[in-house]
C-alpha cells in the first residue's frame, strides 16, 4: 500500500488544483518563515520554501508523502509579493503591463518516512497586454487579487490581461505543477490513473 498525502497549505486554489487528481489527501498548515535570503535567487527561494513546507509537517505526520509549494512573480528582475491593497495591486500591474512576467514555482515531495525530498522549480511566463490605468483598476476592483503573487486570477478575469502563456503547465501559474507532481508521485509508487 502507497503512503498517504499531504499538502502543506491551506490554499484553496492548491486544494482545488490537487482535486483534479481524484486522489485522497489531507491538507495542514506549515509554520514557515518565508523571509528571503540575502542574494537568493527567486528559483532558490522558492525551492527551499517549497522543501520547508513540506518537512515542516513531516513531524506531525512521519508516514506521509507531503508536498510543498510556494510561488513568486519576478517583473522586471524584482521578485513581486502579493499586494494585499488595492493600490499595490494596481501598481504591480501597471508594472506588469507590456512585460513578460516569469513565475517561479518550487515543488517538493518529501517522503516523511525517508526523509528524502525530490525538489523543483518551474518558470511559467505570461506576457501581458499594454493595459490602460482603467482597465488595470476596473480588474482590481471587480476580481479582488490582493493576495495574489502578481496581482491577478489567470482562472478567472485575469485570462483578459495577457497575450500569451507559456509554459509546460498551466497548473503551474495557478500555484501547482501538476505535471511534475504526478511524475514526483510516481517515482514514490503512487500511481494517479
Amino acid at each position: 500500500m502507497t503512503q498517504p498525502l499531504l499538502l502543506a497549505s491551506t490554499s484553496p486554489f492548491r486544494k482545488a488544483l490537487l482535486d483534479k487528481f481524484h486522489y485522497p489527501f489531507d491538507t495542514a498548515s506549515p509554520e514557515t518563515d518565508e523571509t528571503p535570503l540575502p542574494y537568493e535567487t527567486a528559483e532558490q527561494l522558492v525551492q527551499r520554501l517549497a522543501e520547508a513546507k513540506a518537512k515542516a509537517c513531516a513531524a506531525q505526520y512521519p508516514n506521509h508523502l507531503i508536498i510543498g509549494s510556494d510561488q513568486v512573480c519576478v517583473i522586471n528582475g524584482q521578485i513581486i509579493g502579493k499586494p494585499h491593497t488595492v493600490e499595490r495591486a494596481c501598481q504591480q500591474l501597471m508594472e506588469a503591463s507590456g512585460q513578460t512576467v516569469t513565475f517561479y514555482t518550487g515543488l517538493c515531495l518529501h517522503n516523511a518516512k525517508t526523509d528524502e525530498s525530490d525538489v523543483l522549480c518551474e518558470p511559467f511566463h505570461v506576457h501581458f497586454r499594454q493595459l490602460t490605468e482603467h482597465e488595470i483598476r476596473n480588474y482590481v476592483e471587480r476580481e479582488q487579487p490582493l493576495n495574489c503573487a502578481g496581482s491577478f486570477k489567470s482562472e478567472g478575469l485575469g485570462i483578459a490581461l495577457f497575450d500569451k502563456l507559456e509554459g509546460r503547465d498551466p497548473n503551474t501559474l495557478v500555484g501547482l505543477p501538476l505535471i511534475a507532481l504526478r511524475e514526483m508521485l510516481a517515482k514514490q509508487g503512487v500511481q494517479i490513473l
